[in-house]
């Protein structure tokens, strides 16, 4: 397997972009864990924690004032975080979870070829060559979970959201390198309005189903601190300041970090295609690594 090494002069907010990436790797154990809690609460309580925190770090920094910001970058920021959970979850209700998955997953590839509409960035053809071949090895990863099976109808509506997804995350992720004044700091408004959303959507759609195992509480508090904490924070960075193309590349190791971890814990067996995808993935980051 090809082993993926940086140049020495790779940049601290490209390190943190990959930082968000191996957050979000482990985001399926720890949602695994909270099974039963609606999608929305889980939202709510999970985007609360990392906006909580998140401003009381700005607070003591003194730096409250920079979470005023123009209207647009608010409809940006609430945009990518509540608009593509809300329609994540409406796609994986509309349409298999396997295939909406990999549909969504499309924003990587989608990231490197919107960075070509960047001012100052020009596409090559190694980045679109190394995230097509990321992205094979996640197609793999969900057809060997059964993904795309013979059924009696074509869930178009649920295809549809799931690309929408795609398009959502991506845009978000390259307009917030057209919004590179807005500091990092505004993240945690748009992760508390964000979370705000969410309680609105759980209270008109969800039934009201709390935790009430302690257990569940933590992987809800890990979550809120990590993947849906500062894994966005992270992520801002590295996308207004980073390798945008590299970023979008390497986000494929998510998902096989996501499998190693579900395998580590006992939820998950280990196989071929694991390690195929884990070498196309690392394959395609190499491929598309900044010079």
């Amino acid at each position: 397997m090809p082993r993926l090494s940086l140049p020495e002069h790779v940049s601290l907010p490209t390190l943190a972009g990959l930082g968000a990436i191996l957050l979000w790797g482990l985001l399926a154990l720890l949602t695994d864990l909270t099974a039963g809690v609606p999608p929305f609460l889980l939202t709510a309580l999970t985007f609360a924690i990392g906006g909580g925190l998140g401003l009381a770090l700005v607070a003591l920094r003194g730096g409250l004032h920079r979470l005023r910001q123009p209207p647009a970058a608010w409809a940006l920021g609430l945009g990518g975080l509540f608009g593509y959970h809300a329609v994540y979850f409406a796609a994986l209700k509309a349409a298999p979870a396997a295939e909406a998955s990999l549909i969504a997953y499309l924003w990587p590839l989608l990231i490197v070829l919107f960075s070509g509409l960047l001012p100052g960035e020009r596409l090559g053809a190694r980045p679109v060559f190394g995230a097509l071949l990321g992205f094979s090895g996640v197609a793999l990863l969900a057809l060997a979970k059964g993904g795309f099976g013979a059924g009696d109808a074509v869930p178009l509506l649920g295809y549809g959201l799931a690309l929408a997804c795609a398009f959502i995350w991506s845009g978000y992720s390259v307009l917030s390198r057209r919004m590179s004044a807005v500091p990092t700091e505004a993240v945690a408004g748009f992760c508390l309005a964000t979370a705000l959303l969410a309680a609105l959507a759980h209270l008109a759609l969800e039934p009201a189903h709390w935790p009430a195992e302690g257990r569940v509480w933590g992987a809800i508090l890990l979550l809120g601190l990590g993947p849906v904490g500062a894994a966005f924070f992270l992520w801002d960075l590295g996308m207004k300041r980073g390798d945008i193309r590299f970023l979008g590349t390497a986000s494929y190791a998510a998902p096989v970090i996501s499998t190693l971890a579900l395998v580590a814990a006992g939820r998950a067996a280990a196989g071929w295609p694991l390690a195929l995808a884990c070498a196309l993935i690392v394959g395609g980051a190499v491929i598309a690594r900044p010079r």
